[in-house]
């Protein structure tokens, strides 16, 4: 197949683009000016320079495709001005789908996020991960990065209502190589190979492979039934972020954190954190958004998409191990 990737230099996008061309697809990657391609080394594909917020130029480039992947999202918990985020993710979509639809994609499949699905809620002292059929509405979307990806979902809901071939594809945590930014995930990890991590909040994530996701992308386009969502997460992968970091601790011989730090304390910090980004203007290390997340336990079921997709299931240790090795051997560990 001819494909058509948006946010091909990304993590998510990068894995895409590779797990694409290693199994014999072309790929048309759309790609910044100036754009970061070290995920990208090794891959073959064609480049096409552009930007989301021009349809016309995107029906043209995308013509003669096959397949269209919308990967390309901006992804921040904290902006001083965050018009530019709803209009990359909001607006993007509806360009993006809208002019692969009038170019004759056969498929076109959406990332979005599992920050669109339901919340988990406790069972007493359990966690019941959640599913694409809990009830979620956008007064759940707890900051700007979900309000406006829950926006980019509707609208390629709402397309797909009306004819255009959309899957959407909704991912957890993902984390493996390739991650060059690094992602918050990611950046995780990097700050505990690096000791930047005295404690640790009491959360959870649904941890799987990105290569697993980019995997369930391309199976999203093979066997995906159109207006359907599917999280790509992992059956085994709902840890707590304790357990996850002693996971790391086996992995890479760093000592983990054993402090726990309760939630009131991190917000108070996070709140004078970002008190200081408005003087200062730099990002804050702790943002709201973060803290005000990593309150729920973010378990998620991906059940839907192992079973009507068929979506691989590396073990979650196998992608810590994964992201450990590329994150030492590509300098981010000093």
């Amino acid at each position: 197949m001819k494909c058509f990737v948006t946010g091909a230099s990304g993590f998510i996008g990068a894995n895409l683009v590779h797990e694409l061309t290693a199994r014999g697809h072309e790929v048309r990657a759309l790609l910044r000016p100036n754009a970061d391609t070290r995920g990208l080394s090794g891959a073959v594909y064609q480049t096409v320079t552009g930007d989301i917020s021009d349809r016309q130029s995107l029906k043209k480039m995308m013509t003669g495709c096959d397949w269209c992947f919308h990967a390309a999202a901006s992804y921040n918990l904290w902006l001083k001005d965050y018009a530019p985020m709803y209009a990359a993710n909001v607006d993007g979509t509806r360009n993006v789908i809208g002019a692969a639809t009038e170019a004759g994609c056969s498929r076109i499949v959406y990332t979005s996020t599992v920050g669109c699905i339901g919340l988990p809620k406790r069972v007493g002292d359990d966690v019941v991960p959640t599913d694409e059929r809990t009830p979620v509405s956008e007064s759940q979307m707890s900051n700007h990065y979900k309000r406006s990806k829950w926006q980019a979902e509707q609208i390629a809901l709402g397309l797909a209502a009306r004819g255009a071939p959309v899957v959407i594809v909704n991912p957890s945590a993902p984390v493996g190589p390739r991650d060059v930014k690094p992602t918050p995930t990611g950046g995780v990890i990097v700050d505990f190979l690096n000791r930047r991590m005295p404690a640790f909040l009491d959360t959870g994530l649904n941890w799987v492979h990105v290569r697993d996701v980019a995997m369930g992308h391309i199976l999203a386009a093979e066997k995906g039934c159109i207006g359907e969502r599917y999280i790509l997460g992992n059956a085994q992968g709902n840890w707590t972020m304790e357990t996850a970091l002693q996971k790391l601790e086996q992995l890479s011989g760093t000592p983990a954190p054993k402090m726990r730090v309760p939630y009131w304390i991190a917000l108070g910090a996070a709140h004078v954190n970002e008190w200081m980004s408005t003087i200062t203007g730099n990002p804050p290390k702790a943002p709201l958004a973060g803290v005000r997340m990593a309150r729920y336990m973010m378990y998620f079921s991906p059940d839907k998409a192992i079973r009507e997709l068929g979506i691989p299931q590396t073990p979650p240790e196998e992608a810590l191990r994964s992201a450990v090795e590329w994150f030492r051997s590509n300098g981010y560990v000093k």
